[in-house]
């Protein structure tokens, strides 16, 4: 932790200030061991190998904790960078560009490994600050701790220990996983100024009743009870089967002849797929596999997230023609 993050910290059970109350460790100009307290109400929260530990995993609602424990262990197993990851980022982004990030404070909801962090830091952020319920904290804190804009938390999104201070947030694929998806955007947003802006990338419900009728049944009655070990190496079989499909045939018939390519099933999302290698395709697939709670989101009712937190110059994307990209700016400030 950088001494600095204490200037947008607050008591999530009060909202008072944060403040130091002695470092037992320090390496370079990370604060490793610490005890962090609340100004107001005197609540006192660890920081533990260098991330301010904001939510007791001990505690936290079952569903929550089952999500937290799940994705947590695929973040610190799925640690490989991929050079297409800015291009995936953006396309989840639309319609950011990176020069938008230009000296904004943000705020990423559900950081994961911090693969998307570092990637909004380099982009020329002011500060960044990534939050996650799981253990991919120390991940995403071993990934980003070279960067001096950078900041992990570990948080649950529903109370963030955050002041209203950010320029921009946003969340990648997080959402749709949290027991209340709109609940968790709305609680994004109140941390956004007046001014500021943010975006958010879930799932569609719109071409995925596949999914939803066939997929789900084993997701949520097998794949997310089994370990995630087990997990690991049953969901190399459906990764064989993708990674062939998208390698041989659609990433090859996209380029000669998109027509064709077009009548395909799930043709968007797959061509899109084999430009990646056997390595993120088997994280996809098992990223899939591995959520206990997953919701998929039309967007009539994506864009009454939108109409909630009152946003201007809202734009919502269809993306890869299975999800859904969200930007509105903050014009009131809550």
């Amino acid at each position: 932790m950088k001494e600095k993050l204490l200037d947008l910290l607050a008591c999530p059970s009060c909202g008072g200030d944060i403040l130091l109350a002695y470092a037992s460790k320090y390496e370079e100009k990370e604060i490793i061991e610490a005890i962090l307290s609340c100004k107001k109400c005197s609540r006192e929260y660890k920081v533990e190998r260098g991330v301010p530990r904001f939510a007791d995993l001990e505690k936290i609602d079952e569903d929550k904790a089952e999500t937290a424990e799940n994705f947590g262990w695929q973040w610190t197993h799925f640690t490989q960078e991929d050079e297409k990851y800015a291009e995936q980022f953006l396309g989840w982004l639309q319609p950011v560009k990176p020069e938008f990030f230009k000296d904004k404070i943000v705020l990423e909801g559900g950081c994961g490994k911090g693969r998307h962090t570092s990637l909004a830091a380099n982009w020329g952020a002011k500060e960044v600050v990534g939050i996650d319920l799981s253990i991919a904290v120390e991940s995403a804190f071993q990934a980003t701790k070279h960067l001096p804009n950078v900041h992990i938390i570990q948080a649950d999104i529903f109370k963030l220990p955050l002041k209203k201070a950010f320029d921009y947030a946003f969340s990648v694929g997080v959402l749709h996983h949290t027991p209340d998806p709109k609940k968790s955007f709305l609680s994004l947003a109140s941390k956004v100024k007046k001014g500021g802006a943010i975006s958010a990338w879930i799932y569609g419900a719109e071409n995925n009743e596949w999914i939803t009728r066939f997929v789900d049944p084993i997701r949520t009655g097998f794949t997310s009870k089994i370990n995630q070990p087990t997990l690991y190496q049953l969901s190399k079989l459906p990764t064989l089967g993708v990674f062939l499909a998208s390698k041989l045939l659609y990433k090859p018939l996209n380029k000669t002849s998109k027509p064709l390519a077009n009548k395909l099933f799930y043709n968007d999302y797959l061509n899109h797929l084999g430009t990646f290698g056997w390595r993120e395709q088997h994280n996809i697939v098992f990223d899939h596999l591995v959520a206990p709670t997953a919701f998929y989101i039309s967007k009539e009712e994506f864009e009454t997230w939108w109409k909630e937190i009152e946003a201007q110059n809202v734009e919502i994307i269809w993306h890869n023609q299975n999800s859904w990209c969200g930007f509105g700016e903050i014009v009131n400030s809550k």
